[in-house]
């Protein structure tokens, strides 16, 4: 069960270190997917895109779809 007050789960990540994250599973052929709700429910991962302005800019994964 995630824990909401856990530093880990509201910080985020550089994709640095998503990308090091990643290479740690074995499969590297296996969907990428995405969850707001602790793994319930997800989605596949539609695009990678770069939002924001100057002072602001993140990496997002959208899922595209209904």
């Amino acid at each position: 069960m995630i824990r909401d007050s856990e530093d880990w789960v509201t910080c985020g990540k550089s994709i640095k270190k998503l990308i090091e994250e990643l290479q740690t599973i074995e499969n590297q052929n296996l969907e990428v997917r995405i969850s707001v709700d602790g793994g319930e429910n997800h989605k596949p991962i539609s695009i990678v895109g770069k939002e924001g302005d100057d002072g602001n800019v993140v990496c997002v994964l959208k899922y595209c779809g209904d």
